[in-house]
């Protein structure tokens, strides 16, 4: 997601940055002002940091919690199931520590901005058939928004996974396994992933823009 932000800023004119203010106070009004350009649904389930993240294939469920997460990030040691996935997976729990940790820093307004473009909505919802709420689908992009908003806001103008995954705005985050997979089986390397993410949303708008001619 992080990659994605980066990306996504590259094509935005340059502008006044709007997320160093004066006072706290206008820090929070820019906040506020930033979740409601994202147009969030007073209808999504209340916000509440997510515990569990939940992998989802069919009948098949499996969670690994939040808090497992945070613990391997901080210690570098992975404990309970989250051990023995990246055991199975043969992942080193200091790599994965390395990847929970990366930071981005962003700032709120623009990346509301950008997360409101033709082009973020498109990278949102191809990553909304991944990531959402657990059995609730349909708000996948909103909480995907929200959680990256948040996390900025309560990270101070930096995000991580984790710090992420506490702002996400539902308890429990469904991972589909399948989608999950038919993006893997694209990509060869993290160049190929960023591709799929959003040189593809971009041709399609591209593609729009031409028949509209």
């Amino acid at each position: 997601m992080t990659q994605l932000l980066q990306r996504l800023s590259s094509r935005i004119s340059r502008r006044p940055d709007a997320s160093q203010p004066r006072q706290r106070g206008r820090k929070r009004l820019q906040v506020a002002a930033a979740l409601l350009g994202l147009g969030l649904s007073t209808s999504m389930p209340a916000a509440q940091a997510a515990t569990n993240v939940v992998f989802v294939s069919g009948a098949f469920m499996r969670s690994i919690s939040v808090a497992d997460l945070d613990s391997l990030a901080q210690t570098g040691q992975a404990r309970g199931l989250l051990a023995d996935v990246l055991t199975l997976s043969r992942q080193k729990p200091a790599d994965v520590a390395k990847l929970l940790n990366q930071q981005l820093t962003l700032p709120i307004v623009l990346t509301s901005r950008l997360l409101n473009t033709r082009i973020g909505e498109a990278i949102l919802a191809r990553v909304a058939q991944i990531v959402f709420p657990l059995k609730a689908k349909a708000y996948g992009v909103p909480a995907l928004k929200a959680g990256v908003i948040l996390g900025l806001n309560n990270s101070k103008g930096s995000l991580s996974a984790i710090s992420f995954l506490k702002a996400y705005p539902t308890s429990e985050m469904e991972v589909s396994i399948p989608a999950l997979m038919a993006i893997a089986s694209k990509a060869s390397s993290i160049a190929d992933l960023v591709n799929f993410f959003s040189n593809a949303p971009l041709d399609g708008l591209k593609g729009e823009t031409s028949s509209s001619k």
